[in-house]
């Protein structure tokens, strides 16, 4: 893990409002690095592994938070998943024809929805959909909360390419404001200044600075910092249980049509895993994927 990559908390003290910051640089590359993403969809990937990272900072859960917005337009498919571990991994599906420089969210994912899916080691599985509707995604994850969790919540998510970036304000429970008007005013307050920060300076400036330019008269508490990194939970044994749920004569004929062996490739990592019609025989008679035939790869 590097502290290039993570998220840090803070909190005002004398206000009901928390906040996250997060930093990404190189969990960012490696995701970029796997295919050859325009730049229009380099920067809507790091803002949604940024948003991501800001979530699973909020959610008290062990498991695996999935985040997807599909559309019918240029960018069909955006996905990033990350793991209470804070392990992170991404993709974009996309249509390079139809992508220009400086496209907008609507001209990549027109008429598109935003799915955010919580998988928990142990418990129930939820999901919340809403549109991409409004004008950036951090519009859009702010819109989320604000319809489907009902708590105030607001994002700031910027990326170029090389470092993505973001900044959440949640309001908290009435506890050191009472009353509804102060409260309102209050929140009012903190999300003004923070939208005076331009992409520039979430970009470039570490947070103690971001946090000081922005509230420098308000008394705020910045945690330790929260580490990230890329990590794929693809593997052969994940590959063959694929594999297995085809059938074996589906698998062995797939396997056929192909040459004699199958390949299962990863699309967030591009990992490859072969199976030969061998290796399936032995997937089927539940020998597992531990002991690789001649042609293993």
């Amino acid at each position: 893990m590097s502290d290039t990559d993570y998220t840090q908390r803070f909190i005002f003290d004398e206000r009901d409002v928390r906040g996250e910051l997060v930093a990404l640089e190189h969990s960012y590359a490696e995701v970029l690095a796997k295919h050859d993403y325009p730049l229009p969809v380099q920067q809507l990937l790091g803002e949604f592994m940024a948003a991501a990272a800001l979530l699973v900072g909020t959610l008290k859960f062990d498991g695996l938070l999935i985040l997807q917005a599909r559309s019918e337009g240029p960018v069909p498919l955006l996905m990033i998943e990350c793991s209470s571990e804070r392990d992170i991994r991404g993709l974009a599906r996309y249509n390079a024809e139809d992508i220009r420089d400086g496209a907008t969210l609507a001209d990549l994912m027109p008429s598109g929805v935003l799915a955010m899916t919580v998988d928990p080691t142990q418990g129930q599985r939820y999901q919340g959909i809403v549109d991409l509707d409004g004008e950036t995604l951090s519009e859009c994850f702010t819109n989320y909360f604000v319809m489907s969790q009902q708590v105030n919540t607001k994002f700031w998510l910027n990326a170029d390419g090389k470092h993505a970036r973001g900044l959440l304000l949640q309001q908290l429970p009435a506890d050191r404001e009472k009353d509804e008007e102060e409260r309102a005013v209050s929140w009012q307050h903190v999300t003004a200044l923070a939208s005076t920060l331009t992409a520039e300076e979430l970009l470039g400036l570490n947070n103690e600075t971001v946090l000081h330019r922005l509230y420098h008269e308000e008394a705020v508490r910045l945690f330790d910092i929260q580490s990230l990194r890329f990590h794929c939970s693809c593997s052969r044994e994940r590959s063959g249980n694929a594999l297995v749920s085809l059938g074996l004569e589906d698998a062995k004929q797939l396997a056929a049509e192909h040459g004699g062996s199958v390949e299962v490739d990863c699309q967030f990592c591009n990992q490859s895993y072969k199976f030969d019609a061998a290796d399936i025989e032995q997937l089927f008679a539940g020998g597992g994927v531990d002991t690789p035939s001649d042609t293993r790869h």
